[in-house]
């Protein structure tokens, strides 16, 4: 069963529609980027798998050991985020709160995990440095432990390389598709640069007002014939 499966889902707040008519799934081991213009419902899209906000109408099922309780998310930082004044053992430590619901202390497990977090994203000897002092690049590896924490499964990035500059985007890029391809983690991705959206994804789920959703080979197929057709 795949790991997420969208059925005819529709999407908005209250009575405002944003998308409709949406259907794709989520297999172990996908790297699935969603694309489209400012506004065409990525980030609604995002905000309702992870159960902040209700569809419209259609269906949202999870399978394959993943649950709504069960995803790592990395969300677009705002400036009050950048400037939390906690260390970074802390907040990816934090990661673990979700898991099996809330307990007053962290147990070894959690301890041992956020460990093993960091070291995968290499930044085991900032543990103990404060989070507002490290660079945009850092501050973005400590999130993806964080959420590494919440899960090993799937992991939801919504533009996880916003704001940093193009030697740091690369090894953001890189990690992520490490954890894809060597660590097995399936991921979901919300990225405004398409080109690099098919470089690294193996689906493409295009939203706005033509929804695509298919391999990437296949949306390259689905623009060369759009392009002929000009």
């Amino acid at each position: 069963m795949p790991q997420i499966k969208c059925t005819d889902l529709t999407l908005g707040y209250g009575s405002q529609e944003v998308l409709s008519g949406l259907s794709f799934e989520v297999n172990a081991g996908d790297y699935l980027c969603i694309v489209g213009e400012n506004g065409s419902g990525k980030s609604t899209l995002m905000k309702t798998l992870l159960g902040l906000t209700k569809p419209l109408s259609g269906s949202i099922e999870f399978g394959g050991g993943v649950t709504a309780r069960k995803l790592g998310y990395l969300p677009q930082q705002t400036d009050v985020q950048r400037d939390f004044p906690a260390s970074v053992r802390e907040i990816v430590l934090s990661g673990c709160l979700g898991r099996d619901g809330f307990r007053p202390f962290y147990s070894r497990a959690d301890k041992a995990l956020a460990a093993r977090s960091m070291e995968r994203m290499n930044i085991t000897e900032l543990s103990r440095r404060c989070y507002r002092e490290l660079s945009g690049g850092q501050q973005q590896r400590v999130l993806l432990a964080r959420a590494l924490c919440a899960t090993e499964d799937l992991l939801l990035l919504d533009e996880p390389v916003a704001g940093l500059d193009p030697k740091v985007t690369a090894e953001m890029y890189e990690l992520i598709e490490s954890l894809n391809k060597n660590d097995g983690v399936t991921i979901v991705m919300i990225s405004h640069d398409i080109d690099k959206a098919i470089d690294y994804a193996s689906h493409i789920l295009h939203i706005g007002q033509d929804i695509f959703f298919g391999t990437k080979e296949a949306y390259l197929n689905a623009k060369k014939e759009e392009t002929s057709h000009d």
